[in-house]
């Protein structure tokens, strides 16, 4: 396993100090943003393309300071029901491919996207419940109508172009928003379709992170290192399905938080052995969105801690035995 980063995190600086700063803390893969939600701070993979001499320099930033770039991430919703919208988060995704392809990376983070509730919606429905049956019928309409036809062609647009892996956040608000949707997706599209496992999005809806690591076998893609607190005295009034605001910490049922601030090092470590167990040796990717740290605070204490978590090297023979 290698330790990496999100990038958006440190939007406030340029590439290259984002680079040399990542190295001197140890870090040795890069996930860049490139568009969508994550931003194009460090990376707008249109620029890129239409001036290849950035492509060159940001192959030779890695290499001089001893970085891989395993995954780019475009987050959004390319399925939106306002077309305009969508036709945005499609391009952004679109162009991200090709640059990957350039750049001989095989992964693509992001979204799985919602669309509205019918062909007339002006904004996303994510339907949680079975009854009334009205419920059931939109998710048929989405399933069926929207969201496989749409994977099915962009994940042939993503083999063309050299990108053999589409890493799926589950995150809730999105058709997929955990192991089961993701592994539906996955049946119906194709193995081009896998899971960038977030724990922090599966932690808040009540999920054992070690026992969807297993059903997820041979399907997780990527990885990001981010933790969430569920607060017992929130949560135990109201539940989790939480709409205040972020940041608003005392009053949230839950709030993101760096690695080890949620949930201690005993957890990480079962998460970090299960995922070595059913053969995930990627990168472990930070990304920071706790509201009580500093970007460079946070992160350097997600470094610090993952540094004891991880397990980088691979087993030895057993000898014991």
């Amino acid at each position: 396993m290698k330790l990496g980063v999100m990038s958006p995190v440190l939007g406030g600086i340029s590439l290259k100090e984002m680079i040399s700063y990542l190295s001197s803390l140890g870090v040795q893969s890069l996930e860049l943003g490139c568009g969508g939600y994550p931003g194009k701070a460090h990376c707008d993979a249109a620029d890129f393309l239409s001036h290849p001499e950035k492509i060159e320099e940001l192959k030779k930033l890695l290499a001089d300071n001893n970085m891989d770039l395993p995954a780019l991430a475009c987050h959004g919703n390319p399925i939106h029901p306002q077309k305009e919208i969508a036709r945005r988060f499609e391009e952004d995704f679109d162009n991200a491919v090709l640059l990957a392809e350039r750049l001989g990376v095989e992964t693509v983070v992001g979204f799985s996207g919602c669309p509205g509730d019918c062909p007339a919606s002006e904004r996303p429905n994510w339907v949680t419940c079975t009854w009334p049956n009205d419920y059931k019928e939109i998710l048929d309409w989405q399933w069926n109508e929207v969201l496989i036809p749409y994977w099915k062609e962009k994940a042939a647009f993503c083999r063309a172009h050299g990108v053999k892996k589409i890493a799926f956040e589950m995150h809730p608000g999105f058709m997929v928003y955990n192991p089961s949707t993701l592994l539906k997706l996955r049946a119906a599209v194709g193995d081009t379709v896998g899971a960038n496992l977030d724990p922090s999005h599966l932690f808040w809806q009540g999920i054992d992170l070690p026992a969807a690591i297993r059903a997820l076998k041979g399907a997780i893609y990527h990885f990001h290192a981010k933790d969430t607190r569920v607060d017992p005295i929130s949560s135990s009034v109201k539940g989790v399905l939480d709409t205040d605001a972020y940041g608003d910490t005392l009053a949230r049922s839950w709030e993101f938080r760096t690695v080890g601030y949620g949930h201690d090092e005993k957890t990480w470590n079962d998460i970090i052995s299960t995922l070595k167990a059913v053969g995930y040796d990627g990168v472990i990717s930070i990304e920071h969105e706790d509201p009580l740290m500093s970007p460079k605070e946070g992160l350097e204490k997600a470094v610090a801690f993952l540094k004891r978590v991880i397990i980088f090297e691979n087993p030895a023979e057993i000898w014991w035995q």
